[in-house]
C-alpha cells in the first residue's frame, strides 16, 4: 500500500499548481530578505588577527587573497579534539565543489578553527576538502565572533543571545552551547585597505547552504532526520 495518497494526473496537477503559488511567494520573500541583508551596515575591524596557515602566519586581510569579499566558515574543531565536528563536516561537504565561481565574483571562502594547524591538515587530508583552512589557536578571533564561549575569556554570546537567554532556550530543549565551540559563518568586505564585518549567522542560519538537505526536501521521505549524521567516509 503506497504511503502517500494516490490521485489522478489531473488532481495531482491541481495540487502542484496550488503549491507552486506558495513557492513563488516564498522565492519573492527570500529575494526581499537577501536584499535587506545586503543593506545591513558594517563594522570596521580594528583588531589585528593572525592565523596559522600552510604558508605560515597570515592576517585577516591576507585571507581575502586579493579579492574584495571573504566568507569564513567557523568550523567547530577545538584544540582538544582529534577530528572536526560532524555537523560542520556536513556543511563543508555542501560547499561549492569548485571555488572558481566565487573567485570570479571577488569572493574568497575559507574555514577557520581553533585546533592547531597540524590537526586541521590531517583531518582535511582525510576528508578531501580543498578550501583553505586556517588555525586561530591562541587568538581572540573565535571569541570575538562568538563561535567559542568561555566566561573566563569573554561574556557568553551565541546567535545574538546572552548566557541567560541561552540557558532559557536550553531548558526548553535547545542545545545551544554556553561553553566550547559552536558553528557560525561570517562575511567581511575589504575596501581601501581596511576590513569590515558585514554579516554573521549561527545555528540554523546555515540551513539554506546545505544543498543535500534542500534536495532531500524535494523528496517524499524528506531529510530523514532519524538517519545518523556521519563523516562522509563512514557511511
Amino acid at each position: 500500500m503506497p504511503s502517500k495518497q494516490v490521485v489522478s494526473e489531473t488532481e495531482w496537477t491541481k495540487a502542484r499548481k496550488a503549491l507552486l503559488i506558495k513557492e513563488k511567494a516564498h522565492t519573492r520573500a527570500n529575494d526581499a530578505l537577501t536584499a535587506e541583508l545586503r543593506s545591513l551596515p558594517m563594522v570596521k575591524i580594528e583588531k589585528e588577527y593572525t592565523f596559522d596557515g600552510p604558508n605560515g602566519k597570515v592576517t585577516l586581510a591576507d585571507l581575502f587573497d586579493g579579492r574584495k569579499q571573504l566568507i569564513v566558515h567557523h568550523f567547530m574543531f577545538g584544540p582538544e579534539n582529534e577530528v572536526g565536528c560532524e555537523g560542520c563536516s556536513f556543511m563543508a561537504d555542501n560547499m561549492p565543489s569548485h571555488p572558481s565561481h566565487l573567485k570570479a565574483r571577488e569572493t574568497t571562502m575559507v574555514m577557520v578553527s581553533r585546533a592547531p594547524l597540524a590537526k586541521i591538515q590531517a583531518f582535511q587530508k582525510r576528508m578531501g576538502w580543498k578550501y583553505p583552512w586556517y588555525s586561530s589557536f591562541g587568538t581572540d578571533f573565535n571569541y570575538d565572533f562568538h563561535v567559542t564561549n568561555d566566561e573566563a575569556v569573554a561574556p557568553v554570546q551565541y546567535n545574538y543571545k546572552d548566557k541567560e537567554e541561552i540557558l532559557q532556550l536550553s531548558n526548553a530543549g535547545n542545545r545551544l552551547a554556553i561553553k566550547g565551540e559552536a558553528p557560525g559563518l561570517s562575511v567581511f568586505l575589504s575596501e581601501d585597505g581596511e576590513v569590515f564585518h558585514t554579516y554573521s549567522s549561527y545555528a540554523r542560519g546555515h540551513d539554506a547552504l546545505l544543498v543535500t538537505n534542500k534536495l532531500l526536501d524535494l523528496t517524499p521521505l524528506g531529510r530523514q532526520d532519524g538517519v545518523e549524521l556521519k563523516y562522509h567516509d563512514e557511511y
